[in-house]
């Protein structure tokens, strides 16, 4: 046997060069979609589309129509620099759902109780589906109230989105059961506390430097970009580090994997904290000036209502309680809005409110309401680093990141130490910054203790943690690049801490909104009823005080973050109440392209659905949650699809769904579908949506629409 003397780095540029000679070759697909079938044979057209067949990537693909009929699904590595000519075999086998022998044809509704095995089904007309399901939908609402129906979504089609708000709108219902819960859901969750919504996305398509895969293998699916990109990067990157208890296909090339304990991550997270913060790896700046790191918290006192309830919280969110100090704790009259820290420069003004001539320093904020610390000038920064950023590949607008604006006037706001502070009602107590609090609890977790609990070696450890938060090129002005952490971590019990340490991770080492970092996701120039996710579309209720619904939110006596939320009921919660009638009855639901198998004990979600009153399903095909239903309605396969989608991760990438074939039989569009019930049951939808001030960005899965998001919802 000989030994390859081949390292990986160099069997990716001899594969280079061997891919650059077979690119010679005639490309006879790539006229054929950009002519529409010149030279072809008679019947035979390319379509280039997005492929949706798993709900995440929009990866450009091109779809080979013969006689009308879809015989071929292959990547399109010419215009889709995101996906770069990806084409998983869930998107070849679309051609097998389309075209599925058991697919749903036409409306139809149960004819037997559900106590016998067969349901009976008869073909329905769609009036007769719209005006029942409207009837129904009435009838619960006005014996119940809105709470009694709950809405099933799923993420896989674009447009199956209406359980997430367009259903709940319509009867003024709190409660969903939706694939968000345990499918990208906690990290919105998390990053909504800490930073912004949705920072959760690491800018793969950007190659960063020091290569972190947590918990995922997007060699084979995830958000935006994945796939033959990750591949690509993981052969690029000077560093491959893969967290991941199993061998996945990929992480066998990693320069360093570890497979801790599952379960572990926010363990050994923490112990990257610890390493970070005891080398003063950090960015001190970024951490004083654009984290929450030097607000004071006040120790001793229990927020039970008094002076310290966060009052930024109640524009569009239920009230919060903490223990971060403001100067409406210190002073009558106060902002509420203005959280303070202590200064470490010398030179107070004795006439100031909150200075008082401490030669060690003194009090001063930051005001929430216009993102501006005390006497700090509204302008706007222009100076910016360039973007060296290696190994991009064809078609990636190079990105750029501002440089760090100092402040102004200048201040040092303390990280560490202890400080008396006297409040309004003239007690003192003693407060210390966040970051004090931080650093004591990450002490917890040094690398030798993380190795008792994650089974990962402390040097290890030690080492990886130093090399990914150590820039290898500090003239950027920015990292080595952010996390791509998977599902993995947020399916364990302690999903949003683990979210939080990561979102915390990428935050102080100055990886937020950075190239290859993590960013926020794409935002979009188009919006409205005809959106790919129209679900706060409607103006109709406008008026409604949806704040009286916080309470009323299934499950957030066990789980009170979720009356915080408001974007979900938990599973397990609504099955009680269909179940048990407390704390209310639910008689009634719909499902969108989801199902009773993937959230809570199965045995008891079926037991619930033909439980209920009534119950709606909208597939492809007689689904397992089909056989609790009272109406089926037939929907288009995303290959019969005229649509717009915009991405949802950080590449920038905005989806043009087109149609293939045409959709057969009775099948609807499921928008088409909603807006019908809307009509049945006399409610407007959507007659203006530009008129109601909606942000052009995707509702759930945009950081720059989630304040409109929650004024809507």
């Amino acid at each position: 046997m000989v030994k390859s003397l081949l390292t990986r780095r160099s069997f990716v540029k001899l594969a280079a060069v061997v891919g650059a000679a077979a690119g010679l070759a005639a490309t006879p697909h790539q006229a054929l979609a950009e002519t529409g079938g010149g030279g072809a044979a008679a019947g035979v057209k390319v379509v280039r589309t997005c492929c949706r067949a798993c709900g995440k990537n929009e990866c450009g693909v091109l779809v080979t129509v013969q006689n009308g009929r879809a015989v071929k699904v292959e990547g399109d590595a010419e215009t889709a620099f995101h996906s770069m000519g990806n084409c998983c075999t869930k998107s070849q086998s679309s051609i097998q759902a389309a075209y599925h022998p058991d697919r749903l044809y036409h409306p139809m509704k149960r004819t037997n109780p559900k106590t016998e095995t067969d349901p009976g089904w008869v073909r329905i007309s769609w009036d007769e589906a719209y005006a029942t399901i409207a009837e129904k939908f009435q009838e619960l609402k006005d014996k119940y109230g809105g709470e009694s129906m709950f809405f099933m979504g799923g993420t896989s089609r674009i447009w199956t989105q209406h359980a997430y708000a367009g259903w709940l709108q319509l009867v003024e219902s709190p409660n969903a059961v939706t694939a968000w819960q345990i499918c990208k859901g906690p990290r919105h969750m998390a990053t909504q506390m800490q930073s912004e919504f949705a920072y959760s996305w690491m800018a793969t398509s950007d190659r960063p430097r020091v290569f972190v895969q947590w918990g995922t293998a997007t060699e084979i699916s995830n958000y935006d970009e994945s796939c033959r990109t990750t591949v690509d990067l993981a052969n690029t990157a000077d560093e491959y580090f893969s967290i991941d208890p199993r061998r996945t296909g990929l992480n066998h090339e990693a320069d360093t994997w570890v497979h801790l304990r599952p379960g572990t991550d926010g363990a050994l997270a923490l112990s990257w904290a610890n390493v970070i913060i005891e080398n003063n790896l950090f960015k001190d700046l970024f951490v004083k000036r654009w984290t929450d790191a030097p607000f004071l918290v006040v120790d001793g006192m229990e927020p039970s209502g008094g002076a310290l309830v966060n009052m930024i919280a109640w524009s569009e969110l239920k009230p919060m309680r903490t223990r971060l100090l403001k100067e409406g704790d210190v002073k009558e009259g106060g902002s509420m809005a203005r959280y303070l820290v202590w200064d470490e420069l010398a030179g107070t003004d004795g006439d100031h409110p909150l200075h008082d001539n401490d030669p060690t320093g003194h009090l001063t904020y930051f005001d929430a309401e216009t993102g501006l610390w005390e006497g700090e000038p509204d302008e706007v920064w222009s100076e910016f680093y360039d973007n060296p950023q290696p190994n991009l590949p064809k078609g990636t607008v190079p990105g750029r990141i501002a440089k760090e604006s100092p402040f102004n006037p200048e201040i040092d706001p303390a990280l560490r130490g202890t400080f008396d502070v006297v409040l309004a009602d003239g007690a003192t107590y003693k407060a210390r910054p966040v970051w004090d609090h931080f650093a004591e609890y990450a002490q917890n977790f040094t690398p030798e203790k993380a190795a008792e609990i994650t089974g990962v070696a402390a040097e290890v450890i030690e080492r990886m943690a130093k090399t990914w938060a150590t820039p290898l090129d500090p003239a950027t002005g920015y990292g080595n690049g952010g996390l791509q952490y998977g599902l993995a971590p947020e399916h364990a019990c302690n999903a949003i801490q683990n979210n939080r340490i990561f979102d915390t991770l990428v935050g102080m080492t100055g990886n937020w909104d950075t190239p290859a970092g993590n960013r926020g996701p794409t935002c979009g120039m188009f919006s409205g009823a005809e959106d790919a996710q129209p679900t706060i579309v409607t103006g109709h209720f406008e008026g409604i005080d949806w704040s009286i619904f916080h309470d009323k939110i299934l499950g957030h006596d066990k789980i009170p973050t979720l009356s915080w939320w408001q974007q979900w009921a938990d599973a397990n919660a609504v099955q009680d109440a269909i179940l048990t009638g407390d704390p209310y009855p639910v008689r009634g639901g719909l499902c969108e392209a989801s199902g009773f198998m993937n959230q809570g004990n199965s045995t008891k979600y079926w037991e619930a659905l033909n439980a209920l009153d009534f119950f709606v399903v909208q597939d492809l095909w007689k689904t397992p949650a089909a056989g609790a239903a009272d109406i089926l309605l037939p929907v288009y396969h995303w290959l019969e699809v005229d649509c717009p989608r915009i991405s949802q991760g950080s590449t920038g990438a905005q989806g043009a769904n087109c149609r293939a074939i045409e959709p057969p039989a009775d099948c609807r569009f499921d928008v088409d579908i909603v807006t019908d019930v809307y009509k049945a049951m006399g409610v407007p939808y959507a007659d203006d949506p530009v008129s109601f001030g909606l942000p052009a960005c995707t509702p759930r899965a945009s950081s720059c629409s989630t304040s409109a998001w929650r004024r809507w919802a």
